[in-house]
């Protein structure tokens, strides 16, 4: 029998052990029982509105000191508040657990490669053998972390059951989506390597059937960073990257694996070369060194790790999973939707081997038609071009003074319309070249062909209170200058003779970027939807929304924020100038050598959405007789009798 001594020393241990909650129904149950609002409590934490619903639904709990405070508290309202009948002391280890509340756009059924990544359900800790690494396990219902959520198992692609990502914390937990937590062994990167691709069980599949599989996406903590043994901060703010010389980057490299040109920086890809259709790459984000921009995912590094997941997770299942900069997500989009190659019969063999896809922009690079390149490009460079270049960008422009009537200058409002997603709408339905340009002189305009056109638009005259369409400036253009198709053929529409002198065209021509199109504006639309934007609001009900959305949940805000930027960095990114000191005009640089440098294609892209913004701007003038004080690329700033658009818009 134990001694006195042995029973007491238990008991004190298991008093050192760290506090444990209340399932997240009961704090709620308690919370209203006190009469404490959410944002009542939330303050009192030193903490967010958001955060404490996180607390009451089992999105995520709180961590020291936060977690004792809330404890005591509890505690407290738990004596005052008793619930009604006999507690149930819940097991030590349990499959039973609280679901995750969802929003409404989970819960309807998606195509499969869409579909979020819905956990199966797991077998408890106690049937695994002792010291098992890296094998996931479902916590108990009172345990500090969120519960896991269930789903149909059909929705899970068998290979990747814990779905395309995970945020690694310092004591090792491993937040996937849909609330799962898994056990992380690793004490270094080599070996959070391995246990990714051995045990974790994460990835996604192709989102296209010639595309590849994600690979998985490990997300660090700073504590977790600090763990594997890297630095809180690169000194290196130029290059963002570890030094070569570094442990970390040796012992990747000592171990056999590689980094990428980019080295080891905030997304560090870590691979070796791939073992027949099995590829071995992980995807790392660390985020003290900005991984998630701050821009593109306002707020979403201040999160609890389970709250990273959810809003990374929804990215990855509605978009893409992150690989990069939103910017690198928009154009990685376009890849997988449109994969360069497909697999093809060799007619001599009868072999299948690797061949050219129908629609994408295939494997190599090509080379601009000197006026929709730049002078650094070492084509342009070699040839000497002297003939001007395209200059599609967004509106800049500002109405004079001058041209202001005295009504307009007593209006004591200047309000602004943002048209979202300006850019994705002209990426719908848009024809752009997918062969070599061909150099023609004096041909016929022809709307319907992609390609750069030689004219003078010098002479059409346009009411002055508008910005002209056919500059970014929206001057009155000087004399003949290069334009997009979309350009000139908005030219013709607005009745006037167009007659080329010179065009650079192209033969092949497809709707390459419907596809990408589509995926992001349902993943816009979707995300919305969440927020309490849908259709059939009435204009009040859409501006207040719209108002307040961000204060709904500013988790799906953050995605929303992401989706935008995904948009139009993806846009920019198509033409991605050579960068550094060291640059030597007429020198190659690595983002020219991508089949995604494209510069043609955004500006049709450009083109097309400042051609529909000043259609827009034409119709309004012409209903309402209201003109616009200024156009910043996809806002338009009108007077206004009072600080809303429903003070003056029709």
């Amino acid at each position: 029998m134990a001694s006195e001594e042995e029973l007491f020393a238990n008991i004190d241990a298991l008093l050192e052990e760290e506090p444990q909650l209340p399932p997240p129904a009961e704090r709620a149950r308690l919370r209203e029982a006190a009469g404490i609002t959410q944002a009542r409590l939330a303050q009192a934490l030193k903490s967010t509105v958001q955060t404490v619903k996180n607390y009451e639904n089992g999105r995520s709990e709180p961590k020291s000191p936060r977690l004792e405070a809330y404890q005591r508290l509890l505690k407290g309202w738990a004596a005052k508040y008793p619930a009604h009948g006999a507690p149930v002391t819940p097991a030590p280890v349990s499959v039973t657990v609280p679901e995750s509340k969802v929003p409404e756009a989970f819960s309807g059924s998606v195509a499969p490669e869409q579909a979020e990544t819905a956990v199966p359900e797991q077998t408890p800790a106690a049937s695994a053998p002792a010291g098992t690494p890296g094998r996931s396990v479902v916590r108990p219902s009172a345990s500090r972390r969120p519960a896991v959520k269930k789903g149909a198992a059909s929705a899970v692609d068998p290979r990747f059951p814990h779905g395309p990502l995970a945020v690694v914390d310092g004591d090792g937990s491993a937040y996937a989506t849909g609330g799962l937590v898994l056990d992380c062994p690793a004490t270094n990167v080599v070996e959070l390597v391995e246990w990714t691709l051995a045990e974790s069980g994460l990835g996604a599949p192709a989102l296209h059937r010639y595309g590849k599989d994600a690979d998985p996406l490990v997300v660090l903590t700073a504590a977790a960073a600090a763990k594997l043994g890297l630095p809180e901060r690169l000194e290196d703010r130029r290059g963002l990257r570890l030094p070569e010389d570094h442990p970390v980057v040796r012992q990747v490299l000592t171990a056999r694996w590689q980094l990428t040109r980019r080295g080891f920086g905030p997304w560090a890809r870590i691979y070796r070369t791939a073992q027949g259709r099995d590829r071995q790459c992980v995807q790392l984000a660390i985020l003290p060194w900005d991984a998630l921009d701050e821009r593109s995912w306002p707020g979403v590094c201040d999160l609890e790790p389970a709250d990273i997941a959810r809003v990374l997770g929804v990215y990855a299942q509605r978009v893409i999973t992150p690989r990069g900069s939103v910017a690198v997500c928009g154009l990685e989009l376009m890849t997988a939707l449109r994969p360069p190659t497909r697999p093809v019969r060799d007619e001599v063999t009868g072999n299948w081997v690797s061949g050219h896809n129908p629609g994408s922009l295939g494997t190599g690079s090509m080379d601009p038609a000197p006026p929709e390149g730049q002078f650094e490009h070492p084509a342009v460079h070699r040839s000497g071009w002297m003939g001007g270049f395209l200059h599609e960008e967004a509106y800049q422009w500002v109405r004079v003074p001058q041209l202001l009537s005295d009504e307009e200058c007593l209006l004591p409002y200047a309000v602004g319309l943002d048209l979202n997603t300006a850019f994705l709408a002209a990426s719908a339905r848009l024809m752009v070249g997918l062969s070599e340009p061909v150099h023609f002189v004096g041909p016929p305009f022809n709307p319907k062909v992609p390609g750069s056109w030689l004219v003078d638009l010098s002479g059409i005259e346009l009411d002055p209170r508008l910005p002209s369409p056919f500059t970014p400036a929206g001057v009155r253009p000087a004399g003949p200058a290069w334009y997009q198709t979309h350009t000139v053929a908005y030219a013709q529409e607005l009745g006037h003779n167009v007659e080329p002198l010179e065009a650079y065209l192209r033969r092949e021509t497809g709707a390459y970027l419907d596809p990408w199109h589509d995926r992001l504006k349902n993943a816009y639309v979707d995300t919305l939807a969440d927020l309490g934007v849908t259709k059939g609001l009435s204009d009040v009900e859409f501006l207040v929304a719209m108002e307040r959305h961000r204060e709904v949940d500013p988790a799906m805000a953050a995605v929303l924020a992401a989706i935008k930027g995904t948009v139009k960095g993806g846009i920019g990114k198509l033409f991605e100038n050579p960068q550094g000191k060291a640059y030597k005009v007429g020198e190659p640089w690595p983002a020219m050598m991508r089949p995604t440098w494209r510069p043609d294609i955004r500006a049709a892209v450009i083109s097309k959405a400042r051609v529909n913004m000043h259609r827009k701007l034409r119709n309004m003038a012409a209903m309402t007789g209201l003109f616009p004080l200024a156009v910043l690329s996809d806002c338009v700033v009108y007077p206004s009798p009072g600080s809303s658009p429903l003070d003056f818009l029709p």
